[in-house]
């Protein structure tokens, strides 16, 4: 009888440590680069939506209003009030570096995204090519760019993965093959909208002749083609960006924006969730994932129109 009672007693316990175990919830902090940035909008308003499939997460998102000091203290305080799994966005990855390095240190799963921060060991990303992300449209820009062109480009900040490594492709391969174009203003706005549209409101008085805009991303693309919407003189002018958020899609659907690069959020955020579940249940130790590049144009922009559509980007 005791016998029987203390096998039961263990079933029992056995038991009650699996509910236990199934029952616990991992926080997890997303700090986003800046609420206001369309793409990482974009991307903070996916992941919330992921994170609802899990039941043993619960996810706290920060914005880091693209400003470095304020990432950074989001950083630190995630890591004293000892989250599971911190996910970055960086602002700038090399002044969050050493903040991330601290999430490691104080032995906290790290998740860097969208860019990643390469060479900490033990962090694990899920990213896109950012070469290859611009690579896409510059190929193409080389033969719709005409001969002699006047152009302006527009950078993201420097110290960003992203940005440098886009601006990089664009020199390689579409500058350094067409000697013939002539770079007539090129400003870093560091993805904001309403910088890029000060600077292209500064090269149209400047240039009487504009024949493309290349942007390092959508949200400057949209800015900058916002000034010259309503100029005659500018109606067909080229422009290339990267992001494929819904605002280009329309724009590139109306004629008005050339083509972009699909950084497809939607993917990100899954692959993100999926990351800091398989960490913090011991199914992996470390993950590097990237996401595909697809070019978009008016010749397949409807696709990507119905994605945000059934997402609700697009009503």
């Amino acid at each position: 009888m005791l016998k029987k009672l203390g096998l039961a007693m263990l079933i029992a316990l056995a038991l009650a440590a699996g509910l236990s175990a199934q029952a616990k919830v991992y926080k997890v902090a997303y700090i986003a680069r800046a609420q206001a940035d369309s793409f990482a909008a974009w991307l903070a308003n996916s992941v919330v939506d992921e994170a609802k499939k899990y039941k043993n997460i619960d996810l706290k998102v920060f914005d880091g209003q693209a400003n470095d000091d304020t990432e950074n203290s989001l950083i630190e305080n995630a890591i004293t009030n000892k989250f599971d799994v911190i996910v970055i966005q960086p602002n700038n990855g090399e002044s969050q570096r050493p903040y991330a390095v601290k999430v490691i240190q104080a032995g906290i799963f790290l998740i860097t995204t969208n860019a990643r921060i390469a060479g900490i060991a033990g962090a694990s990303s899920v990213d896109a090519d950012p070469y290859l992300q611009a690579a896409v449209n510059a190929r193409m820009a080389l033969k719709q760019v005409p001969k002699n062109a006047n152009v302006v480009v527009i950078d993201g900040p420097p110290g960003n993965f992203h940005a440098d490594s886009r601006r990089v492709s664009w020199q390689n391969e579409f500058f350094a093959k067409r000697p013939d174009v002539k770079i007539v203003g090129e400003q870093i706005a560091h993805w904001n909208k309403d910088e890029a549209m000060t600077y292209m409101e500064d090269w149209v008085q400047a240039n009487p002749k504009i024949d493309a805009i290349i942007s390092m991303n959508d949200n400057m693309a949209a800015g900058a083609l916002e000034v010259v919407k309503d100029k005659p003189a500018y109606k067909g002018i080229l422009s290339y960006g990267v992001d494929g958020t819904a605002e280009a899609c329309l724009l590139i659907k109306s004629g008005v924006m050339t083509s972009t690069c699909l950084q497809n959020a939607y993917d990100l955020a899954t692959k993100i969730l999926d990351t800091a579940n398989k960490l913090v249940t011991g199914q992996s130790g470390q993950i590097n994932v990237d996401i595909d590049c697809p070019l978009v144009t008016k010749a397949n922009v409807d696709t990507y129109i119905a994605m945000h559509k059934k997402a609700g980007a697009i009503k």
